[in-house]
């Protein structure tokens, strides 16, 4: 009950966070669009990509990070946190020095040599890279500090900071607009600001209130060789997943150029915004999976991940819904004229996060187990095959959605295959998973989809027919939820839990 109520007050901090990131994040991408003008806005989606294509090392570390820090704290070992948190951090400015020399080699070549970019804008081009190094190279820093707030399960910190940080980015779309210089150099060169100042201040939170991040150098060959173990099985998976993401952005401007990447940038801002929905559920649930692993709780942590990745699909349902049937409407009110293909790009996005959301515990559960060789090359050779698919279907049919509907089916593979692999890592029970998870979430799909099919709204005034169409599919999609998608226990628990705030208020 208490790790039930820690999950849940965390949840609530990262909702807070939640909300104020995304309504200031899609503001802001509408001014930063109109100020930056969509060639420009396709260059730094580009250009920004390049340096996140080099994050596999990073990714794969963080990863290790959260999942051996977790593992200490679940085991109340203090003195073997202190090593692990100090190795990470050893580790992770290895790997900003790695990604450094790399970015400011090859990187700078394939730039300069092989994107297609407009040849007067090279100059601001090359800043841009720049300064997407450098915060890069700060977020790398942050990320054993970032990992120990959340292993430490402090989400009202981390929820505050990341508050300050979005106010802070409000106030770079405001300078933005009022000075009159390159904006979009000095756009980059604002965005890196916000990180060195966020970076500085989680490490002082950290230094501050967590004993363990006092430095001192361990060297501990097995310490070292785990993190290294599970970090490098862990960079296969990574490299697949950049080569999907940056790699998916690369073809499209290969094949189609800027203004493509333009439409893919204000997509992946809208993933990141709606995706924060599941993210921060997620986010306080996983520590739990992680500690009652650690203790020997199996059965504990199988739960969560089942309750885990079904109330994330519907979290994500409820929301992704009203957009995919408004789509056309929230684009022309959110960016007045969106690029073209946008609507099919946020719409294909909010589809595979569904499928995303149901993987997520999947993927803490087998991170817990620490055992993931196969599991990373198995997974990661799928996830991989996204980019020469979509080439092969891009050079034949020259449609640019076709790259999200490769990753939509190759998703939907993985996902089969990491609940194969949980099976063998911690006895997850396939017929269970099916009937209790996958199966609620295909029938409450499939309720929306055939309500939306035969009863069709349609209302001249734009506005009142998105409050009307979005009333509609959230109470659909509510109603199926509770009496065919909850069971009887969760539906027991809401009842009990209104009931309670009810007579409080009485009171």
């Amino acid at each position: 009950m208490s790790s039930s109520k820690l999950i849940a007050k965390n949840t609530a901090f990262l909702y807070i966070r939640m909300l104020l990131t995304m309504g200031v994040t899609l503001f802001t991408s509408r001014i930063v669009l109109n100020a930056l003008g969509i060639q420009d806005y396709g260059i730094y989606s580009i250009v920004g990509g390049i340096v996140t294509l080099f994050s596999f090392f990073n990714s794969a570390m963080t990863a290790a990070t959260q999942r051996f820090l977790t593992f200490d704290i679940g085991k109340n070992d203090l003195e073997q946190l202190k090593k692990t948190f100090n190795a990470t951090l050893n580790i992770h400015i290895s790997i900003g020095v790695l990604f450094f020399l790399l970015a400011e080699t090859f990187g700078l070549w394939f730039v300069n040599n092989k994107l297609n970019l407009p040849v007067n804008r090279m100059s601001a081009v090359n800043w841009v890279y720049q300064f997407s190094i450098f915060t890069f190279f700060v977020g790398t820093i942050q990320v054993p500090y970032d990992a120990l707030i959340i292993a430490r399960e402090k989400m009202k910190v981390y929820a505050y900071m990341s508050i300050v940080e979005v106010f802070l980015k409000l106030i770079i779309v405001y300078i933005l607009v009022v000075f009159d210089i390159d904006k979009l150099i000095f756009y980059s060169f604002l965005l890196f600001l916000v990180s060195f100042i966020s970076s500085n201040a989680h490490k002082i939170y950290c230094k501050v209130y967590f004993k363990e991040t006092k430095y001192k150098f361990y060297y501990e060959k097995e310490l070292y060789g785990e993190l290294i173990s599970f970090s490098g099985w862990s960079l296969f998976g990574n490299i697949a997943g950049v080569a999907r993401g940056q790699g998916s952005n690369i073809l499209l401007n290969i094949f189609f150029g800027t203004l493509l990447n333009a439409a893919y940038g204000i997509s992946m801002q809208v993933q990141s915004a709606v995706h924060v929905f599941v993210t921060n559920f997620q986010m306080a649930v996983n520590p739990q999976i992680i500690k009652q692993y650690a203790l020997g709780y199996k059965e504990q942590s199988l739960n969560l991940i089942f309750q885990s990745s079904k109330f994330s699909y519907f979290l994500m349902f409820i929301i992704a819904c009203p957009i995919i049937y408004n789509i056309d409407f929230i684009l022309q009110l959110w960016l007045k004229n969106p690029p073209r293909y946008t609507s099919e790009f946020v719409v294909l996005c909010l589809i595979n996060i569904l499928i995303d959301c149901v993987s997520g515990p999947l993927v803490t559960g087998a991170q817990a187990t620490g055992v993931i060789k196969w599991y990373q090359i198995t997974i990661g050779t799928f996830i991989f095959l996204c980019l020469p698919i979509s080439y092969l279907f891009l050079s034949r049919y020259n449609d640019p959605t076709v790259i999200f509907i490769v990753i939509i089916v190759i998703n939907s593979i993985t996902l089969l295959g990491r609940l194969l692999f949980l099976r063998f890592l911690i006895d997850l029970n396939l017929h269970s998973f099916f009937q209790k998870v996958l199966l609620k979430i295909f029938i409450v799909t499939i309720i929306l989809v055939l309500s939306s099919h035969f009863i069709f709204i349609s209302i001249s005034n734009p506005y009142f027919n998105f409050f009307v169409k979005s009333l509609f599919y959230t109470s659909i999609n509510l109603t199926s939820i509770y009496f065919i998608g909850l069971s009887n226990n969760e539906r027991n628990f809401i009842r009990s839990f209104f009931k309670s705030k009810l007579k409080k208020k009485t009171y």
